[in-house]
């Protein structure tokens, strides 16, 4: 390409000519970009540092121009880091080009225009125009510098999104590859430290979960759970693993991990909404996180972060129904087997005793009482399961009247006292005050629950007192509660206390308590259990609304 001689004059003018040149003065700069904005037709692509949107507003034959430009319908694009300081300049812009786009630390300006483009040739002071400047109406120098237009173009934010960032106190958008393996740790640690509302973790495997624990990553997301951040984390679950899951599970229960079976090539970290971390697993068996990731992407631009908090969402919410299809189907068998063991035990019985009194009709009377108490508890065991299918497919049906709730007490409690062996000493506790307690309620599902809660209390106290009580609270609700003095529940069943089979008992289905609830929010109440303070026993609460 040729270059001119300098060119000092003000009067010197752009021609048609093929050529690229160098012009010096502020004054010429300033009449050379007047007239490169007056002589393009089709549109003009501005890329300028934090320093020039003043000068485009505060030099008149600038601003002017500019408006002109736009008068005249050629399209103007205008790219520049927008900041605090030249933000109110940067509004006036928005009224003065086409689009106006922010990109951080830009250097440096061009102008492209259909057949030419400017550029300083020097480094120019701030709050000052330059006083060299480069102009080329060279085809391929033209391209050149739209190609570079372009990539910056597409770097870029729009404008008004920054000034809502600068004018709400937000942090500047940023897209960072990071190659750096230490880099790579320290990003993904100062991410996990950045956590106050939300944490959605995808371990690429199940060591991944060991190395982030290594990292200290687990003691930050720990920390931020205790502060009442969700955590959710999506991760292989193996033997490799299992020592930290235990401990994340001691140290913050709240945290929820779902088994993924994961053999991912990359994991994914989205803290609050605002953020995330897409990390490339380049060796799945490294002991340390740095020698594991390959390259990261970590970004706080809005649309990438909602793309991967909704990918998260999906997998979480896949997982999740595979768990809990997982679940239904062990439930499944455990039914099976229990109903099974249950309805044969008494159904042998029956044909026992049956067989029995045909060989000795003489003992017919103590037989047929035998198979009596067995016909009723295959009876019982069969209301449960028609019981436990009307509560999940929620077609319980109740029978709702005025009821005392001493009197149903108190039949419970006759009724049990009189079927107590003799081995068992316990006795059962309860004054009835003067003035009756009435509450709507099915009068026979009520006195199921009752039942069920002294049957249980009466089966784990093999000696001592169970106490049951009444009380009105806030004269909204009725809250009964019946304490036992036995060994306490086992503390893995007490998390899944009311679910199905959920029972530690050689005798019994354990469905007894899950049907007690579904009957107990059917009312409109709630039902609970706590071990007792002193270590001895468990006391089990539910309430009903009072009837008005």
């Amino acid at each position: 390409m040729k270059l001119s001689r300098p060119v000092c004059s003000s009067n010197k003018s752009i021609g048609k000519k093929v050529d690229t040149l160098v012009f010096y003065g502020v004054d010429t700069v300033i009449n050379i970009i007047l007239e490169f904005l007056n002589h393009t037709n089709s549109k003009i692509d501005a890329c300028v540092d934090y320093s020039r949107p003043s000068l485009a507003i505060e030099i008149v034959l600038l601003r002017d121009a500019f408006l002109n430009v736009k008068k005249r319908g050629v399209k103007l694009r205008y790219v520049t880091e927008i900041t605090n300081e030249n933000i109110s300049h940067c509004r006036q812009l928005l009224t003065m080009v086409d689009e106006l786009r922010h990109l951080d630390g830009i250097k440096g300006n061009l102008y492209v225009g259909d057949t030419a483009y400017l550029a300083p040739a020097t480094f120019h002071e701030k709050g000052k125009p330059a006083s060299q400047l480069v102009y080329s109406n060279v085809k391929e120098s033209i391209e050149h510098q739209r190609y570079i237009f372009e990539t910056l173009w597409n770097k870029a934010i729009p404008a008004e999104q920054r000034i809502k960032e600068i004018n709400e106190g937000l942090a500047p958008e940023f897209y960072d590859v990071i190659t750096d393996r230490e880099k790579a740790s320290q990003a993904i640690l100062d991410l996990a430290k950045s956590v106050k509302k939300e944490a959605l973790f995808f371990f690429p495997n199940d060591k991944a979960l060991v190395r982030a624990e290594r990292l200290g990553l687990l003691d930050y997301v720990v920390n931020a759970s205790h502060k009442g951040a969700i955590v959710k984390i999506i991760c292989s679950l193996s033997e490799n693993n299992a020592e930290t899951v235990k401990k994340i599970i001691e140290r913050a229960p709240e945290i929820q991990i779902l088994n993924g079976n994961n053999n991912s090539p990359y994991g994914m970290y989205i803290v609050d909404g605002e953020k995330f971390i897409r990390a490339e697993l380049r060796n799945p068996d490294a002991e340390r996180f740095s020698e594991s990731v390959g390259f990261m992407v970590y970004s706080n631009r809005k649309t990438s972060v909602d793309s991967f908090k909704s990918i998260f969402e999906l997998l979480w919410n896949e997982r999740a129904a595979n768990e809990e299809l997982r679940k239904a189907h062990e439930m499944q068998k455990e039914f099976i087997n229990v109903a099974s063991h249950e309805m044969k035990t008494p159904t042998q019985a029956i044909l026992g005793f049956t067989e029995l009194v045909e060989i000795h009709p003489e003992k017919s009377g103590e037989m047929i009482s035998a198979i009596k108490r067995n016909a009723e508890r295959l009876q019982r065991l069969t209301n449960d399961i028609l019981d436990v299918a009307r509560i999940e497919s929620q077609t319980l049906k109740l029978n709702k009247e005025r009821v005392n709730i001493y009197d149903k007490i108190q039949n419970a409690i006759r009724d049990l006292e009189n079927q107590i062996p003799s081995s068992n000493s316990s006795r059962i506790s309860f004054v009835c005050p003067k003035e009756p307690i009435y509450v709507h309620a099915d009068k026979v599902r009520l006195y199921g629950v009752l039942a069920n809660l002294f049957n249980n209390a009466v089966k784990f106290t093999r000696k001592g007192t169970i106490v049951a009580t009444v009380n009105v609270k806030d004269k909204k609700d009725v809250i009964v509660s019946v304490k036992d003095s036995g060994p306490g529940i086992h503390p893995e069943i007490l998390p899944r206390l009311f679910t199905k089979f959920a029972t530690k008992s050689e005798s019994g289905t354990g469905l007894g308590l899950f049907i007690s609830k579904g009957i107990v929010e059917a009312h409109g109440g709630k039902i609970w259990a706590e071990n007792n303070l002193d270590g001895r026993g468990t006391t089990f609460y539910f309430t009903l609304p009072l009837k008005k």
